[in-house]
């Protein structure tokens, strides 16, 4: 029985501690909206016209795009961490009596078996797109080893540094900014493996795959894996139907991505750079159940959020952008459950050994 209740009383305390740093989390989100610059608030404004434009047929050139998304997630990043959106992206379902939390670390898990690490605890891993780094410390603590991590975001690397040291583990997660369209700022043959969630190919032209593929194939020792669970178009989407183009042209600006790649497009890219085709399948489960569960949060924010706006607290535009990203979230959930797109689209190829 005294271990039982060491048991009750100790998840009792993780559960707490959980809720309160969602708490905080949120009330730092709420309070850096607040007071966000006037110029950033116009550059996300601006960044979601821009890839509006794109979806009406606008030709854009990539350091453009690269300019919008990084203006676009510098505010976005506060926006949905109020909503428990820390980590920037929705998982697939694949335990129903989990949240959207426990649903991404088994996503999360899931993409760390397919690294197949030979020697964890002293592995060291690259995370592409790392946002504010809970992943990367995710995987640190999972293998043992180290992580870095690069993202286009300042703002975000600033916070994944400061967790970090929070954490104790300056010395095992390393992070900085960087671009996925530059080369990987890494010697070649550095890391034991390398992942992505939802962070790379969605920003990436078709003609503009195989650089990436083969920077990745540099930086990874021989016989290292890649692995990945990624937004990218099913088989089924078929540009010629005028309802999946027009789905696609409401829910992408939401994602925040400029491109959208089918799997084999991705994978012949990975293939032609030297790398073994180890998977590529959909996701286990769908992620429009959790995206509905969010969407039923942010209804009820917004009436929080209009009382605010009323007492001159927060702006607006929180409230415009809010609306937006609910409609492109049920554009996404229609797209989803017809089986046109997949936001957890597996991929795990591996460079072979010498």
């Amino acid at each position: 029985m005294a271990l039982t209740m060491t048991n009750y009383f100790q998840r009792e305390n993780k559960d707490l501690k959980a809720n309160w740093y969602r708490v905080k989390t949120s009330f730092t989100g709420m309070k850096r909206l607040a007071t966000l610059p006037q110029e950033d608030k116009q550059a996300c404004v601006d960044a979601y016209k821009f890839f509006q434009h794109m979806q009406d047929g606008e030709e854009t050139k990539t350091e453009d795009e690269t300019k919008a998304v990084a203006a676009y997630y510098k505010v976005l990043n506060n926006m949905l961490s109020v909503f428990d959106l820390e980590k920037l992206y929705i998982p697939p379902q694949l335990d129903e009596n989990q949240g959207l939390y426990g649903n991404q670390l088994l996503c999360e898990q899931d993409v760390f078996k397919g690294l197949n690490l030979k020697d964890p605890e002293n592995s060291h891993l690259l995370d592409m797109g790392c946002g504010r780094g809970r992943i990367a410390h995710y995987f640190a603590t999972m293998a043992g080893g180290q992580v870095s991590g690069y993202n286009i975001d300042p703002n975000q690397i600033e916070n994944a540094i400061d967790w970090a040291a929070e954490c104790e583990m300056s010395d095992r997660l390393h992070f900085k900014e960087g671009n996925h369209h530059e080369p990987l700022d890494y010697e070649s043959e550095t890391f034991d493996g390398c992942f992505s969630i939802q962070a790379v190919w969605p920003f990436f032209k078709k003609e503009e795959l195989d650089d990436h593929a083969k920077e990745m194939h540099r930086v990874l020792k021989p016989g290292a894996r890649y692995a990945c669970s990624e937004y990218l178009l099913t088989p089924h989407f078929d540009w010629n139907n005028e309802e999946h183009v027009a789905l696609h042209k409401s829910y992408l600006p939401t994602l925040a991505a400029t491109q959208s790649m089918y799997p084999a497009d991705v994978c012949a890219a990975l293939k032609r750079a030297g790398f073994k085709i180890i998977l590529s399948a959909p996701s286990k489960s769908e992620a429009w159940p959790i995206c509905e569960q969010k969407r039923d949060l942010i209804l009820m924010a917004r009436k929080a959020i209009r009382a605010l706006e009323a007492m001159r607290i927060m702006p607006p535009w929180v409230e415009e952008s809010l609306d937006l990203l609910q409609t492109g979230g049920e554009s996404w959930t229609t797209a989803e459950k017809a089986k046109i797109a997949d936001l957890n689209w597996r991929i795990v190829v591996e460079k072979p050994a010498v």
